[in-house]
């Protein structure tokens, strides 16, 4: 009878302790998992159609193709939106991991960042005011007024330009206040990315802008990180780039902004 007893109470026993452990693991898994790596990226929140603020939310191109390949590769992220002339200086000094802004791929910039591959086709256009008709071409510009925001792809062209075609140059940390320079009539022109102003002009039947050369040249956006760091975040975003295109999700993300 006590040897009953006694196997009882071990059984007992061994189930308490199974029970015991359990919870233990059970409360462990409810910690965050501490091996999925958090990233702090940032991003240009004023820069429709590849981010923007909507309902209270940031969205876009960008913003859904880092959801998704954060979500195909296992990685988090903290979305820290600035100016995007505070970018480049931001990933330089590790304040931030990475970025996702609508950055031009230049060789320029790759003395200083490592790009993943380019994710669009981008290219930059001359823009002017609805009722400019006297610019049609580069070559008009000589000894006009361009407003330009900082930092960018188009402020780049326009220095590189600045003594070619004589221009005075007005400088702005952001794309609303560039483009109403030009509405305004303050600024004869200024330099877009082709999808962004094309994206402007098509969403706002109001616009008071027209494109007057749609690519001056070609260029590649891509996602970045300081040069010699992240390497395993390029290449997670490459790989995750890869996985959208290759299962059409890609597309469709780009098509729920770009008609």
């Amino acid at each position: 009878m006590k040897r009953k007893i006694t196997t009882a109470i071990s059984i007992l026993l061994i189930i308490a302790s199974m029970f015991i452990t359990g919870c233990g693991s059970k409360a462990a898994t409810g910690q965050p998992n501490k091996s999925i790596k958090k990233y702090t990226i940032s991003t240009d929140a004023t820069y429709a159609p590849f981010e923007f603020e909507k309902d209270n939310k940031y969205v876009g191109i960008d913003i859904d193709l880092l959801n998704e390949i954060s979500k195909l590769e296992g990685f988090e992220y903290e979305l820290k939106p600035m100016d995007f002339k505070g970018i480049i200086p931001a990933l330089t000094s590790n304040q931030i991991d990475g970025a996702i802004a609508g950055i031009t791929i230049t060789d320029e910039r790759k003395q200083a960042l490592d790009f993943s591959d380019g994710y669009f086709e981008s290219g930059l256009s001359l823009v002017v005011s609805k009722d400019n008709n006297s610019i049609k071409s580069v070559d008009d510009l000589m000894g006009k007024k361009v407003a330009i925001k900082k930092g960018t792809a188009g402020a780049t062209f326009a220095e590189e330009n600045k003594d070619k075609y004589k221009l005075s140059i007005k400088y702005f940390d952001d794309t609303p206040s560039m483009f109403q320079e030009v509405v305004n009539g303050n600024a004869d022109a200024t330099f877009e990315d082709y999808p962004v102003i094309a994206y402007e002009v098509s969403v706002d039947p109001n616009s008071k802008l027209k494109i007057a050369v749609d690519k001056i040249y070609k260029a590649y956006y891509g996602f970045t990180v300081k040069k010699g760091s992240n390497k395993e975040l390029i290449d997670m975003f490459n790989d995750g780039l890869k996985k959208l295109k290759d299962n059409g999700e890609y597309d469709k993300i780009v098509k729920k902004y770009i008609k």
